[in-house]
C-alpha cells in the first residue's frame, strides 16, 4: 500500500542516485490493551518488472517488497505462512528477540524445517522490550532478494518517543534488482568459491532510481511540509553491500539503531550494513516553497572484486580453499561472551555483516587491520556502547562484541556460523516445547 503527505508548501526529495522508494504510512492503532495482532502470509509467484525486464519473483500476498507487521512493544504477533510456490521456505523475523519462542525465529533447517510446497506454519511471537524499525525476510537460500517487509513496532500507549513526535513517518527499505535467477546467481558463487555476480539495481521499497536504464518513471517523490520534522524508518534488505545514504542540505538525526534508542546524534551521511535498521529524524528546510532536494544511497565498497565470475567457467582465487557448512559452538546458559571478529578479506574486499538471532549486543570495539589481543582491549568502550543486532565487519578489520546469554535458543552468525545456548534451571530459563505444527523436512 502507497500513500504520500501532499500538503502545501512542500519539499520534494527526489531520489535520482540509486533508488526510488514508496511511502508506507503507519495506521494508527486504536486499542489501549496489549493484544493478539493475525496476519497471514501467502508465499505466491509474482510477475514484476524493473528495468524493462519482466520476471516471476517470489512474493508475500503478491506484494514487493512484502507487507508490514504493525504492533506495539508488548503484543503478540502471531503469522501464518502458507506456502504456494515450489521453494521450500522459512521466515526470520530479523531483530525480534524471541524470548522463549525460539520455534519461531525462521532459519532454516536451525530452528525449523523449511514449509513445503502446499504446508503451512504458524510463527507466534511476543515482542518484548523492543520498540522501533526491525524487518522480516525469507530465511531460505538467497530467497530473501524479494521476501521481505517492515516490522514498526510502536510504543505501549502512552509511552512516549524520547523524542518530540515527529510530524510524519515513513519507511524506506534498500533492496536489490537482478533480471538473472537469484537461485542460479547464488549456486554459482558456491560452486565456484567466488563472489556472486552483482545486482542490476538497488532499489528502495522495490522501485530503482532514475539513472538505470529503463527507469526514468520510477522515481519517488516525498511531499513533505517545510519546517516539520519527519522519522525516516531505513531498513537494508540489500543482501550483501553497507550503503550511504544522505539527503542534499539536509542533516539527518540518529535515534534508534536495531529497534534501541541511541542518544541522539546529527550526521549528514548515515553507513547502513544489510540486516541493519536505523531511524532517523529529519527536520525540513523552513521557508522554502517548491524546492526539490535529493535523496541518495549508494554502494560502500573499499577495492575490487576478487575475480569476475560473470562466467560458469570461472574458478577460486588461488590459494584458497572453499568449503560448505556450518560449525556449532554450545554455551551454558547465562554465560558472559565476548567475541572477536576478524575480517580477512581473502574472498572479497566488501565489510561482512553479522547478525545475531535471538540477541542484542553490545558493540565495546571495532578497528582496522589486524586486532591486537594485547593493546586493543584497552580501548574497548565499556560505559556507553551501541546495541544492536547486527553489525558489518569492515573489510580487512575486526569487530568486537559482547553480550549474555540468557536466550535458550540458537544464536547463528551469517551463513557458516551457529551457537546453541542450553536452557537454565529454572522454568523461565527454558524453551518450551516444539509447537504441533513445526514443519518436518
Amino acid at each position: 500500500m502507497g500513500a504520500a503527505l501532499i500538503p502545501s508548501p512542500v519539499f520534494v526529495f527526489s531520489l535520482l542516485c540509486m533508488m526510488m522508494c514508496s511511502l508506507w504510512l503507519f495506521p494508527a492503532v486504536a486499542s489501549a490493551a496489549i493484544i493478539t495482532r493475525h496476519y497471514k502470509f501467502n508465499i505466491r509467484l509474482q510477475n514484476v518488472t524493473r528495468l524493462c525486464h519482466t520476471k516471476t519473483i517470489l512474493t508475500v500476498n503478491g506484494k514487493f517488497p512484502g507487507p508490514r507487521i504493525v504492533a506495539r512493544e508488548g503484543d503478540r504477533v502471531v503469522i501464518k505462512v502458507v506456502n504456494h510456490v515450489p521453494n521450500n521456505v522459512s521466515i526470520h523475523w530479523h531483530g525480534i528477540r524471541q524470548l522463549h519462542s525460539g520455534w519461531a525465529d525462521g532459519p532454516a533447517y536451525i530452528t525449523q524445517c523449511p514449509i513445503q510446497t502446499g504446508q503451512t506454519y504458524v510463527y507466534n511471537l511476543t515482542i518484548i522490550g523492543q520498540r522501533g524499525t526491525l524487518f522480516w525476510h525469507a530465511h531460505v537460500s538467497w530467497l530473501r532478494a524479494t521476501l521481505y517487509g517492515p516490522i514498526i513496532i510502536f510504543p505501549k500507549h502512552n509511552v512516549p518517543y524520547p523524542f518530540a513526535k515527529p510530524y510524519g513517518e515513513v519507511p524506506i527499505i534498500f533492496g536489490e534488482w537482478w533480471n538473472a535467477d537469484t537461485e542460479a546467481v547464488i549456486n554459482q558463487a558456491l560452486q565456484t568459491g567466488g563472489g556472486p555476480n552483482v545486482s542490476y539495481a538497488y532499489t528502495i521499497n522495490g522501485l530503482p532510481g532514475p539513472l538505470y536504464n529503463c527507469s526514468a518513471n520510477e522515481t519517488f517523490n516525498l511531499k513533505i511540509k517545510s519546517g516539520k520534522t519527519y522519522l525516516l524508518c531505513l531498513i537494508n534488505a540489500a543482501l550483501n553491500n553497507e550503503l550511504f545514504f544522505t539527503i542534499s542540505n539536509h542533516s539527518l538525526t540518529v535515534v534508534e539503531a536495531d529497534a534501541v534508542y541511541v542518544k541522539p546524534f546529527q550526521t549528514n551521511t548515515l553507513v547502513i550494513a544489510p540486516g541493519q535498521t536505523t531511524n532517523v529524524l529529519l527536520k525540513t528546510n523552513p521557508n522554502t516553497i517548491n524546492s526539490s532536494f535529493l535523496m541518495a544511497a549508494r554502494l560502500y565498497f573499499t577495492g575490487i572484486g576478487t575475480f569476475d565470475n560473470s562466467t560458469v567457467a570461472g574458478m577460486p582465487p588461488n590459494n584458497t580453499m572453499v568449503a560448505n557448512g556450518t560449525k556449532v559452538v554450545v554455551l551454558p546458559f547465562n554465560a558472559t561472551v565476548e567475541v572477536v571478529m576478524q575480517d580477512t578479506s581473502i574472498l572479497g574486499a566488501e565489510s561482512h555483516p553479522l547478525h545475531l538471532h535471538g540477541y542484542n549486543f553490545y558493540v565495546v570495539g571495532q578497528g582496522f587491520g589486524n586486532f591486537d589481543a594485547n593493546k586493543d582491549p584497552a580501548k574497548f568502550n565499556l560505559v556507553d556502547p551501541v546495541e544492536r543486532n547486527t553489525v558489518g565487519v569492515p573489510s580487512g578489520g575486526w569487530v568486537a562484541i559482547r553480550f549474555r546469554a540468557d536466550n535458550p535458543v540458537h544464536l547463528s552468525w551469517g551463513l557458516k556460523m551457529a551457537w546453541i545456548v542450553l536452557d537454565g534451571n529454572l522454568p523461565n530459563q527454558k524453551l518450551p516445547p516444539p509447537p504441533a505444527d513445526l514443519p518436518a523436512c
